[in-house]
């Protein structure tokens, strides 16, 4: 029971006493934090009385001294963010020197450089340097050659920011680099004239490219056709060379070139379309009769051809 106490006790001195307790101090004026990359800007009577922006916790009396009891009561406390902030700028219209519509996409970076000027030289420091940078670039750019828009970045965004530094300075709002991000053309009309002309222009290049192709397949299809025939006509003239040599060895045996002839002659018979006829020897007028029968369209052939011993017998 006692522990349950004590730790109910801790926690409500840690959690609810303490940082009451240190808030009530801080209204007081005694001590402030400052975070980083924050400035502490106090005001009291219309005077600015202290500025602190160096990160860490501060006594407010050792600084200001017994003013810093009130100053958060009567007077007023400003917290600036000193961080770099990035803005853009979309299709800024500039005249090139040709005429052309041409739009300007600026980046910039910025950032508080004196507290006190930024909060009191100007009522909206962060608008009046978009202003003046839009108009320092269309009064620097305009005029300018196509190709030189169109190419030379740096040299453009060095000169917008030459322009307005000095002044920006002076409002506490001190300027960081400056690009240009991006140059178009803003007449739809031209922009459909160019897109026309890239897509026939792209068009053109492909139908060259495809005919090129056909060009070369073409070649070298004519190229084998041209080898083909040059080895084959090679073939068609060692084929006889090679038949004739052949036949000249058969030949040297005369009864194995009656035998190769005969076969060829029956090979032909039997490889062509004509009806064949086996008549035996002796077979007196039966030719003439098959002959008769025979279909006058359709055109016959009868071989005469010795039948075996016991074909005759029968």
């Amino acid at each position: 029971m006692e522990f349950l106490i004590a730790a109910v006790a801790t926690f409500f001195l840690s959690f609810l006493l303490v940082p009451l307790f240190l808030g009530f101090v801080r209204a007081l004026g005694i001590y402030t934090i400052v975070n980083e990359r924050q400035c502490h800007v106090y005001v009291l009577f219309g005077k600015v009385i202290s500025i602190i922006d160096e990160p860490g916790l501060h006594l407010l009396l050792a600084k200001i001294g017994p003013q810093a009891l009130i100053v958060n009561w009567i007077g007023t406390r400003y917290v600036l963010d000193m961080r770099l902030d990035q803005r853009y700028l979309r299709s800024q219209p500039v005249n090139s020197e040709e005429g052309a519509p041409m739009g300007i996409g600026l980046w910039y970076e910025m950032f508080i450089s004196d507290p006190a000027a930024y909060l009191f030289k100007n009522a909206d420091p962060q608008g009046s340097l978009a202003a003046n940078l839009s108009s320092a670039s269309i009064r620097c750019l305009s005029n300018m050659p196509l190709a030189e828009m169109l190419e030379t970045r740096h040299n453009m965004s060095q000169m917008g920011r030459t322009d307005v530094s000095p002044k920006s300075h002076e409002w506490g709002y001190k300027l960081g680099s400056v690009y240009i991000r991006k140059v178009h053309f803003r007449d739809t009309g031209m922009i459909r004239q160019i897109e026309e002309k890239v897509v026939n222009r792209l068009r053109q290049v492909t139908s060259a490219i495809k005919q090129e192709g056909a060009n070369q397949v073409n070649i070298i299809h004519s190229s084998a056709e041209r080898l083909a025939a040059v080895e084959f006509a090679k073939a068609e003239a060692t084929r006889p060379l090679i038949v004739g040599a052949a036949l000249n060895k058969i030949a040297e045996d005369p009864e194995v070139a009656a035998a190769l002839f005969d076969i060829l002659e029956t090979q032909n018979l039997l490889d062509g379309q004509a009806t064949i006829t086996l008549i035996p020897e002796k077979s007196g007028m039966l030719p003439q009769f098959l002959m008769m029968q025979q279909n006058t369209a359709e055109p016959a052939s009868a071989l005469r051809l010795p039948l075996p011993p016991t074909e005759q017998h029968r």
